[in-house]
């Protein structure tokens, strides 16, 4: 798959160095009144939009996905922020039915379903265990909603669950049990590498969202400790209800701290693996995956850039 730049590159990187030191030198209380107040204000310009009747419609939505470069087809995983869109009619379902419309029968949709609010470290601390059938997704109201859907499959893994619909969706899911790190080969992850799928960034950024960075990691011999020195031993509740037992590596919270991945942008839209658009109100990106990856590969071996040291070393 090869995808085009249809906007022109953005090389504001000074901005986005000095946002990333506000954000990792800024009291934890400052960050979440900032949050709060942001989310509030959010919820007013929907408000304001549904009091108008300004509500972004289906047909929007598949005309703006087919724009950015979705096909009947696909796989797709989806990254996503329903209050960034704008206000929809239908919500979460509304979203969800039009990608289904775009990729088609043909086609498979992966959403994210991690388990955790913060950082897998503390949340393993307080929740060792995972319930495939009833553990919600903290990734978003799509989601959520996607999860309890019909004929959607999850992948049995305790910190980065995916789930998945369509005729790709029990290979993308059915390995993921038992490996002792979350993006290898064995994941939904490699797997949508190798199938040349597509990493849909709808409203989401880089930095915020966009977990196939970690591909990487576990795909050469990585020079950084980015998992923790703790395995964590988890127990797993299947869709049958029965009990067993997995042991998985966490990413290191000290290093996580060390991420600017929204510093990469640049480099995946030179390389031509990344695209901008705009869906309904959000700022979207469409990402080759297995693109990404063998970039991702070569800078790193030739110059040493990762999310950790975007500009090399």
């Amino acid at each position: 798959m090869k995808i085009w730049r249809s906007m022109p590159a953005n090389n504001g990187i000074e901005k986005e160095m000095l946002k990333q030191l506000i954000i990792r030198y800024s009291p934890d209380f400052l960050l979440s009144l900032a949050k709060k107040f942001k989310k509030n204000q959010r919820k007013k310009q929907l408000l304001s939009q549904e009091k108008n009747n300004k509500s972004i419609s289906k047909e929007k939505l598949i005309s703006d996905f087919k724009k950015i470069g979705l096909q009947a087809g696909d796989s797709i995983l989806v990254h996503s922020s329903l209050s960034k869109i704008g206000f929809v009619n239908g919500g979460a379902k509304t979203v969800i039915d039009a990608l289904e419309e775009v990729v088609g029968k043909e086609g498979t949709l992966l959403f994210p379903t991690f388990p955790a609010k913060g950082r897998n470290k503390t949340h393993l601390e307080d929740h060792a265990f995972f319930d495939i059938s009833n553990t919600p997704s903290q990734m978003g109201s799509i989601t959520e909603y996607f999860r309890t859907q019909e004929n959607v499959f999850r992948s049995f893994h305790p910190t980065d669950p995916v789930c998945a619909k369509g005729p790709l969706a029990e290979f993308y899911t059915n390995s993921h049990f038992g490996q002792l790190t979350p993006y290898n080969e064995n994941s939904p992850f490699r797997k949508l590498c190798l199938k040349k799928g597509k990493i849909l960034m709808l409203g989401t950024t880089l930095n915020g969202a966009c977990t196939n960075l970690h591909t990487l990691e576990d795909a050469v011999d990585f020079k950084y400790p980015v998992y923790d020195e703790k395995i964590f031993d988890v127990k797993m509740i299947d869709e049958n209800g029965k009990e067993t037992w997995m042991k998985t590596k966490v990413h290191n919270p000290i290093y996580s701290a060390k991420r600017n991945c929204d510093a990469l942008k640049p480099l995946f839209e030179k390389e031509n693996v990344l695209i901008n658009g705009i869906v309904g109100e959000a700022k979207t990106m469409l990402i080759d995956a297995d693109g990404m990856l063998q970039i991702m590969v070569k800078y790193y071996k030739e110059k040493g850039v990762t999310m950790y040291t975007p500009f090399g070393e």
